[in-house]
């Protein structure tokens, strides 16, 4: 019984914070919206001890602060957070590419395994670049968080995969608020997921650095006209709904955030983020 009940809390305790992130990558939680663990227990029906774990658990991975006295609050990034995250995700990329291209030929076996597992990866390159020409942020969001995470896991270890993950949730919840706000953002929507996967597939590091590159250097041209103010400011008028984007505590197609959990990490958003 008491282990029962412990996978139990543990997954309510999972649910939760996976709910509460699509909210948060959704633009429902707005950046600086402060809630309490009460409010949040009250909203989707549950006791506060998962919620409090929850909570806990998104402020440890940089989206959620904690206030000994408010409750937690929405972290708020700004330009040159995002920048930063942008030069770490490329620092650490790039010798992610070097190890990869330039380590100990694989075996046979790992040659087959590489391949096999694009295959999904490709389907969702697809699906993210289509959503990106088509302006779907939502959708975007969930296969771009999906293409990556798993890219990642066939290149990766698991710890980089995990800080290059937390580097791509934080950097779309930095992007959603202006994008949203943003009647050009899909000429900001970064699309060359089928480019990269192309050129891994061939085995041809001087066309994936040219994807990367061109990946980075988006990002960080979308910051500088961030900061020059010709994006507008972030919307500001959507709000919290108190239920998970996707439904509550369900699993269906990728939309923003579903998929950001449960697997690997992955190298850091399409679209400027």
């Amino acid at each position: 019984m008491c282990a029962s009940g412990a996978v139990t809390r543990s997954t309510l305790r999972q649910q939760i914070a996976d709910a509460l992130r699509d909210e948060v990558l959704a633009g429902r939680l707005q950046p600086g919206r402060e809630f309490t663990v009460k409010q949040i227990a009250e909203q989707y029906g549950v006791s506060a001890t998962p919620v409090r774990e929850a909570l806990f658990d998104l402020s440890a991975q940089g989206l959620l602060e904690s206030d000994q006295h408010r409750g937690f609050r929405v972290h708020e990034f700004t330009v040159d957070d995002y920048r930063s995250m942008v030069e770490a995700r490329a620092l650490v990329i790039d010798g992610v590419i070097r190890g990869f291209f330039r380590g100990p030929a694989p075996s046979a076996a790992q040659v087959v395994t590489y391949r096999d597992g694009l295959v999904p990866v490709r389907r969702r390159a697809q699906e993210a670049a289509r959503a990106a020409r088509g302006g779907d942020l939502d959708i975007l969001i969930g296969y771009d968080l999906r293409f990556w995470r798993e890219l990642g896991a066939l290149m990766s270890n698991s710890y980089i995969n995990d800080f290059l993950h937390r580097l791509r949730v934080q950097a779309w919840v930095f992007a959603v608020p202006y994008l949203r706000h943003d009647a050009g953002a899909r000429d900001w929507l970064w699309h060359g997921h089928p480019e990269l996967v192309a050129a891994l597939t061939l085995g041809d590091h001087d066309a994936v650095r040219a994807v990367i590159d061109d990946f980075n250097a988006h990002a960080l041209s979308w910051a500088d006209r961030l900061a020059a103010g010709n994006s507008g400011q972030p919307d500001q008028g959507l709000q919290p709904t108190g239920r998970p984007s996707t439904g509550e505590f369900s699993a269906g197609e990728p939309s923003a955030g579903r998929s950001s959990t449960g697997q690997a990490g992955s190298t850091g958003p399409a679209g400027p983020a």
